[in-house]
């Protein structure tokens, strides 16, 4: 115990410019020790999170690439000091090249009382300038909260068969009562989130196939056996794997989605993402295989994107051309991170529905990230966002019927009852519907399955099959954000958190959105995808509906009050969300600055300076 705490002393010592303002001599510190900083950071003596842990690993290993992509993606706001510390531990782990490399990203370095020291001037070309919203908080360090508290009701992704009892459906309440069955007294509320992301191969930075030495078959069972999750199987194929309420699932094109346990803070489910990063990383890279957080894949085509052998895919591969002209894109080549929330009674439910569907644009202009099509700029800012648009118009959209007068649990059957089926599972197996009535599958006169009639297991899955901007199954889906770096995925949980789990934050943003017309709502659902936060609206833009958004969010976390181990609450993960607004600059616009400038025209860059 003495040994670590001289260590530890050690390496608060080498931070402590940063954390204290205080400066020691060169002779102070032995730079003879840098193999023992490295495993301080890596064993987290550093109490920060574990992408500033790994950059301090970076560092001193004197990885240049990693150095620069980790400080391009990093929220300046919340790590700024270790913005500085990290030039300082390249000084004293001896890696010139690091620091010729921050002599010329960032400023001069120049001796200051006798030690080493960078001066820091963050190139516009990298940072946010952060907006004072609220007060500054400690940065938070998620990975030592435990992940308890999930909920009964575990949210199931889109690709894992309902595991609801295949009882007989005796009729329409039946479907309702389903509904209500997901509310939840407010004590009980939890935070399910899910993200997806693209991978790719290091060398070539080509997708990934199932099979083969560097495919996501051994991707997934490598993973099961070094991790400790259960493996899902269609056939002889690992779809799936689960683990402690969470799972890890396959879209089409091979894009790897975590679905999170259901937690009680936004601290905990910052903390699963991290963790499952770590994972990810640390499989993926013994397999030459890295994996990138945006809403759109930003250079291979639709027909070299490779396909995943499962059953409902299949289906929807063939169905979705006689629908839409984009449906084969959204499912190849899209990512998003979503977030799923409770409610307390339909009255809840109804008021959650109607404010995060009329606020899903701000969202989506916040999270904008998906400029680039096939190598090239594609004149939006969220790709993924407009492609919804000519997916399914039976399936996707904004819902208009939520906010008419009755709109309720049995409302919403109606809707789901409209929407055509793609499938149905039969003895194991999918048994293509696509296209057909569900309400004739309820009444045994489907022609495919003569006298079957629909289960409640079936309709647990069709109400996966519809995809609007904000999905109710027994809770409530926020689906319009591209994805994005670690960060982000933390700060879309707590943008809806801020704005739905606290009654005056709740009532804030209702009244913020209650008299928007049906045309104002649309021209924020269509627009948005191509001019995100400078979109005009009401003699401003959606810029100022973000900000006032953000506010009410903050403020709605603040009075959550859900500490972190420092007692730090979750309004520090709006931090990034908070700089892109006040930098009125999207991750979309950004990287568009970069592939003009840095980039020379080319995305390849992005697949290093932004993968996870």
């Amino acid at each position: 115990m003495p040994v670590r705490a001289a260590l530890l002393a050690m390496s608060l010592l080498l931070a402590s410019p940063i954390l204290t303002g205080t400066t020691p001599t060169p002779s102070s510190i032995c730079p003879a020790q840098t193999t023992v900083m490295r495993e301080l950071a890596r064993q987290a003596a550093f109490d920060v999170s574990p992408a500033i842990d790994l950059l301090l690993v970076n560092v001193i290993d004197g990885k240049l690439p990693q150095v620069r992509r980790q400080l391009a993606a990093m929220s300046p706001t919340s790590v700024a000091r270790r913005r500085q510390s990290a030039p300082i531990i390249a000084v004293y782990a001896r890696q010139p090249t690091i620091v010729e490399a921050f002599r010329t990203l960032v400023g001069t370095v120049r001796p200051n009382y006798g030690f080493p020291h960078t001066i820091l001037k963050p190139p516009s070309a990298h940072l946010y300038h952060p907006v004072q919203l609220f007060p500054p908080t400690p940065f938070s360090s998620p990975r030592d909260t435990p992940i308890v508290g999930r909920s009964p009701s575990k949210a199931l992704p889109v690709s894992i068969p309902s595991a609801v009892k295949s009882t007989p459906i005796a009729g329409r309440q039946q479907l309702a009562d389903y509904l209500a069955a997901g509310e939840k007294p407010r004590e009980a509320w939890r935070i399910g989130t899910e993200h997806e992301k693209f991978g790719f191969r290091t060398d070539d930075l080509r997708p990934p196939a199932f099979e083969g030495d560097r495919g996501i078959k051994l991707l997934l069972e490598t993973l099961a056996t070094r991790y400790g999750w259960d493996v899902a199987r269609e056939g002889e194929n690992p779809v799936a794997l689960s683990r402690d309420g969470a799972s890890i699932t396959l879209e089409p094109a091979g894009q790897l989605e975590l679905s999170g346990a259901m937690l009680e803070t936004i601290h905990q489910t910052c903390g699963e993402v991290n963790a499952h990063l770590r994972e990810v990383r640390s499989v993926a890279d013994g397999m030459g295989l890295g994996f990138l957080g945006m809403g759109f894949q930003p250079k291979w085509r639709r027909d070299e994107m490779p396909w995943m052998p499962k059953g409902r895919y299949r289906i929807m591969r063939e169905y979705m051309p006689k629908v839409g002209s984009l449906g084969l894109d959204m499912m190849t080549r899209t990512c998003t991170v979503q977030v799923n929330l409770d409610f307390e009674s339909e009255a809840d439910m109804v008021k959650k529905f109607r404010t995060s569907l009329a606020l899903q644009p701000v969202a989506t202009a916040l999270f904008a990230d998906s400029p680039f099509t096939e190598g090239r700029p594609n004149g939006y800012l969220s790709y993924r966002s407009h492609i919804w648009t000519d997916t399914d118009p039976q399936r996707t959209g904004m819902l208009d019927f939520v906010f008419a007068d009755g709109f309720g649990y049995e409302r919403y059957v109606d809707y789901i009852l409209d929407v055509p089926m793609y499938f149905s599972l039969q003895n194991g197996q999918y048994l293509d519907l696509a296209g057909q009535d569900f309400k004739k599958f309820i009444a045994g006169e489907l022609p495919a399955l003569p006298g079957t009639r629909a289960t409640m297991k079936d309709f647990a899955d069709h109400l996966t099959t519809a995809f609007p901007e904000v999905r109710m199954k027994q809770y409530l889906e926020m689906r319009g954000a591209d994805g994005g770096p670690w960060n982000r995925l933390c700060a879309l949980p707590a943008f809806w958190v801020g704005l739905l789990y606290d009654d005056e934050a709740l009532d804030a943003a209702w009244d913020l959105v209650k008299d928007f017309s049906r045309e104002e709502r649309h021209a924020l659902r269509d627009g948005v995808p191509k001019h995100a936060l400078k979109l005009p609206f009401r003699g401003g833009t959606v810029r100022d509906l973000a900000e006032e958004a953000l506010k009410i969010a903050g403020h709605g976390l603040k009075r959550r009050a859900r500490l972190n181990k420092h007692g730090a609450d979750e309004s520090i993960f709006l931090e990034p969300m908070i700089e892109i607004v006040q930098a009125n600059q999207t991750p979309a616009e950004r990287k568009l600055e970069l592939f003009h400038g840095a980039w020379s025209g080319s995305v390849d860059p992005v697949f290093r300076e932004f993968a996870y």
